[in-house]
């Protein structure tokens, strides 16, 4: 693994890594999920290396080890050019090579509005767990709260109260979650509310993908909803493929049964390849 960095359009220094493997038949762009940052991949990224996939990744601004106020970006758009700088790197380091964009849980509710609005030259899309809708109400009073604050204080950060025992069957996958140092659970008025619009936004949205696109979902997931994507993918049009995961929770590359996620993926991506 290698440790890069490259700063975004606002001076940001964003931290990245990479996972390389000599001459790639192809190469994962990934981005992580709320809350976290891309070294907790780093099994996934091993396990594709083996099957000689290359892997790269990057802290979001306000994430990880990455700069910027925590939880925070001041819209939508600056995550969304963070994945375009992503992409960018990834192309560069591997420029004969196809690129699958992935994203996880808030990532892949972004990499989702990034493909659908951005129209990128990429090989497939793959979407884990997006965060479409909670797979809970939000309590009423924070969410107007939130949209009050965004106006007034839009950097205000505040604590998410994610149930971390939801993450994982794997109680040493939730451990480490809750040690791990570069973890935290804030997220700012505007980005919170801005978030829960793009979900909205989504929970709404039928059209064509142009390009191959994975989503799959664990049936048992207690943070986001699994019957949202589901709906989702019925809107849908083109080469669109729905996994659904019996029983697994939010972070099914966490779970005991992630190699079969893992291989299934592969066996995707050689499909498009």
């Amino acid at each position: 693994m290698k440790e890069l960095s490259w700063e975004n359009r606002k001076g940001i220094k964003l931290h990245a890594q990479e996972w390389p493997v000599k001459s790639p038949k192809a190469v994962i762009a990934l981005v992580h999920g709320q809350g976290e940052h891309i070294g907790r991949f780093d099994h996934v990224a091993k396990w594709f290396n083996f099957h000689d996939v290359a892997v790269i990744g990057s802290d979001l601004q306000g994430y990880g080890k990455s700069g910027g106020l925590k939880g925070h970006a001041d819209s939508l758009d600056d995550f969304l050019d963070d994945i375009g700088l992503l992409l960018e790197n990834a192309k560069q380091a591997y420029p004969k090579t196809p690129v699958f964009l992935y994203g996880h849980s808030m990532g892949g509710s972004l990499v989702l509005n990034y493909t659908i609005k951005r129209d990128p030259v990429i090989a497939g899309l793959i979407v884990t767990s997006p965060w479409i809708r909670l797979a809970f109400e939000p309590p009423a009073l924070k969410v107007i709260a939130g949209k009050i604050l965004r106006r007034f204080i839009p950097r205000l950060t505040l604590p998410t109260g994610l149930a971390a025992h939801f993450i994982s069957h794997d109680e040493k996958v939730v451990a480490a979650y809750k040690s791990d140092p570069y973890v935290h659970d804030k997220l700012s008025t505007s980005t919170g509310v801005a978030i829960l619009e793009m979900g909205e936004w989504l929970d709404k949205f039928s059209g064509v993908f142009s390009i191959p696109v994975l989503l799959m979902h664990g049936s048992g997931d207690k943070i986001t909803s699994a019957p949202a994507t589901k709906e989702f993918y019925e809107r849908l049009a083109g080469e669109v493929t729905y996994k659904e995961w019996k029983d697994l929770y939010h972070e099914m590359h966490n779970e005991p049964e992630k190699e079969d996620l893992f291989s299934f993926t592969f066996d995707w991506m050689q499909k498009h390849l």
